[in-house]
């Protein structure tokens, strides 16, 4: 086997790890692996953004040093040796992201001397800064991976990742890629499911299918200025978190709720689509992500979007689970070429440039 390259992410819903190994030339999953967080770090990480600086500083390396663990045991389970390791991307856990801030920026933690150390391999991490810098929003940065895959094909592709919020891409031959974040995730269905369900999600989305969505309420919230603010643009994961959702969703029966929310997730893709993507592009819809597993919420898209076919990533043989640490792990080999691994136009920056800082 030629040298494979890790990739390493833990999104907005802070529910574990997950590692991807690539071989990037030509790309290829190799072995991917989610490592759920306990529950008390999960929290710890989901309200670190109200920690003072001593507890934000001991997090940073706290993450740091659970990453070095975690792909320890990685290797062990799929008999790999570190020497097989050429390189690992890095994108850290996000604790906060200001890019209209007075002064610009984003924040994810997770120290890598950890992993540079346990390896004795170069580490890439830090992959929004200099987006930030170059006057971008610092996200979305999966674009680039969507058009490295799929932008040479002859049908425009829209990529849709529905984590803790939802972002699009939009690919193909004669497209500039583009990109953008279009609302919430699975953030308010997650926080919902647990203060109604005690239970971490919706599974499927069997308890949203039970329930009845007031489109009414979705149509009134879709003219909140977001939703109508032209690309680029991207979201901190709190703006659609416990306060939105206490704040626009009371005294609902809890299976309406949860369909509602869904509801709410799926037109806020919809309605992206139809304002921002060419309808010329508007073909194929490739959806990777937790989100793709509710079967109520990929039903709501392909409802609102007839004219459009709309699948997982598994028919491209990616995993939607895998597709955002196999994009790290993509960019940090690029990094290391010193080739460009970022897609300005998605973002607002200035250029297109190499992003990530290198621990050796």
């Amino acid at each position: 086997m030629s040298k494979i390259v890790l990739g390493l992410m833990s999104g907005t819903s802070a529910d574990g790890l997950t590692v991807c190994a690539i071989e990037p030339k030509p790309f290829r999953i190799v072995h991917f692996k989610n490592y759920p967080y306990d529950v008390t770090f999960q929290q710890k990480l989901l309200t670190a953004f109200s920690l003072k600086a001593p507890a934000l500083s001991e997090l940073h390396y706290e993450i740091g040093q659970r990453y070095a663990k975690i792909v320890l045991k990685f290797l062990k389970d799929f008999k790999l040796s570190p020497t097989q390791i050429a390189a690992i991307g890095m994108h850290g856990q996000t604790v906060y992201h200001g890019p209209h801030d007075k002064t610009p920026n984003t924040l994810q933690l997770g120290e890598p001397s950890f992993l540079a150390e346990a390896l004795h391999v170069p580490v890439v991490s830090d992959f929004r800064a200099m987006d930030i810098v170059l006057g971008g929003e610092g996200a979305p940065l999966m674009p680039f991976f969507d058009h490295y895959l799929w932008g040479r094909g002859k049908t425009p592709k829209m990529l849709l990742n529905i984590g803790g919020i939802s972002n699009l891409a939009v690919v193909g031959k004669n497209l500039q890629a583009s990109g953008f974040d279009c609302g919430p995730g699975n953030t308010l269905i997650d926080l919902a499911c647990q203060q109604l369900f005690h239970k971490p999600f919706d599974k499927e989305g069997r308890l949203a299918a039970k329930g009845t969505p007031n489109t009414k309420q979705v149509a009134k919230l879709l003219k909140q200025p977001f939703f109508s603010q032209k690309p680029p643009k991207s979201l901190d994961k709190n703006t659609f978190g416990k306060a939105y959702l206490e704040k626009h969703f009371k005294g609902t029966k809890p299976t309406d709720l949860l369909a509602t929310l869904t509801y709410f997730t799926a037109a806020a893709v919809a309605q992206s689509i139809q304002r921002f993507v060419p309808i010329t592009a508007q073909k194929e819809l490739i959806v990777s992500g937790g989100g793709c597993y509710n079967q109520t919420l990929m039903s709501y898209l392909a409802q609102l979007l007839p004219h459009v076919k709309v699948h997982s990533s598994l028919a491209y043989n990616i995993d939607p689970q895998a597709k955002e640490s196999a994009a790290f792990a993509l960019f940090a080999w690029l990094n290391l070429q010193r080739k460009i691994n970022h897609c300005a136009h998605a973002t607002g920056a200035k250029k297109n440039t190499i992003l990530g800082k290198v621990t050796l």
